[in-house]
């Protein structure tokens, strides 16, 4: 996901000459190289460490928690998927070596924990269920890796989806809401947020009374309404904006790199209007 015109530094990939144009939908973000320098072994570990240390360094600024970002094709779920997970060393092939990167990650920012001491501290685990692609991360790959991430002292998964009541495509569970699935499975030992296409107040409440979650998440939506969490409790639903208008920015509290994306109409972004 790295881009050498920012770092000026090769860019480092889980595997050495793999194309993903998910990972590269946007050419201004993203590398348009083909050719990833692969982590070795020696840094690998180092990249561990560092999420070690980005949690101490977390911790100690005062922060509540911290989420592991294993979702949208980020570094942890490259290793996850044989897709991008070409490797034939201790950290590919097999499933059980796919998973060894994301679960040394949360292994070291556990131990960060415990060192200080901090048991309130939350450690949480972000995961994108399934890929569309045919070698793509399957429901029954990320029911296994789920029971693995239950057995560690984190205090949440939260699962990324463009829609909250989206079903399994294949693999375990296909044809029903991965929600149900993943929330059937927990049986509370930690909590579940679920989000995805949730706009309205009848959008929530739908969600909440079906049971599929602990908790649930906004994105799209808070960024459409800076007062969501307020007009939900105030019961002002005819307030909240469902489109962007792209002609009043002053209206939103989005960042001028961050607009001018949404007004390329990605999917990932709040819908916006006469578009």
């Amino acid at each position: 996901m790295a881009n050498s015109k920012y770092s000026g530094a090769p860019v480092k990939a889980v595997s050495a000459g793999i194309e993903n144009k998910e990972i590269k939908k946007d050419k201004e973000i993203y590398s348009d190289e083909k050719n990833y320098v692969e982590f070795s072994d020696e840094e690998i570990k180092r990249v561990i460490d560092d999420f070690g240390r980005a949690t101490e360094l977390s911790l100690k600024a005062g922060y509540d928690g911290i989420e592991i970002h294993g979702a949208n094709n980020y570094l942890l779920q490259q290793f996850f998927s044989k897709h991008t997970n070409k490797r034939t060393d201790d950290w590919g092939g097999s499933l059980e070596k796919r998973m060894k990167f994301p679960l040394a990650v949360v292994d070291a920012c556990c131990k960060i924990r415990d060192k200080y001491n901090k048991p309130e501290f939350i450690i949480g685990y972000r995961l994108s269920p399934e890929e569309p692609f045919e070698d793509g991360i399957t429901m029954t790959e990320t029911m296994k890796l789920i029971r693995e991430l239950i057995k560690k002292p984190i205090q949440f998964i939260h699962l990324s989806e463009k829609n909250y009541f989206q079903e399994t495509r294949r693999g375990e569970g296909k044809g029903i809401p991965r929600l149900k699935v993943i929330h059937d499975e927990i049986k509370g030992k930690v909590a579940l947020i679920g989000l995805g296409g949730l706009y309205t107040a009848e959008d929530f409440n739908k969600a909440l009374k079906s049971g599929y979650s602990d908790f649930i998440g906004t994105g799209r939506a808070s960024m459409l309404n800076k007062d969501l969490g307020i007009l939900l409790k105030e019961g002002k639903c005819d307030k909240i904006n469902l489109k962007l208008d792209p002609d009043h920015p002053e209206k939103y509290s989005i960042p001028d790199f961050l607009w001018n994306m949404c007004l390329q109409n990605q999917s990932w972004l709040p819908p916006v209007q006469n578009k």
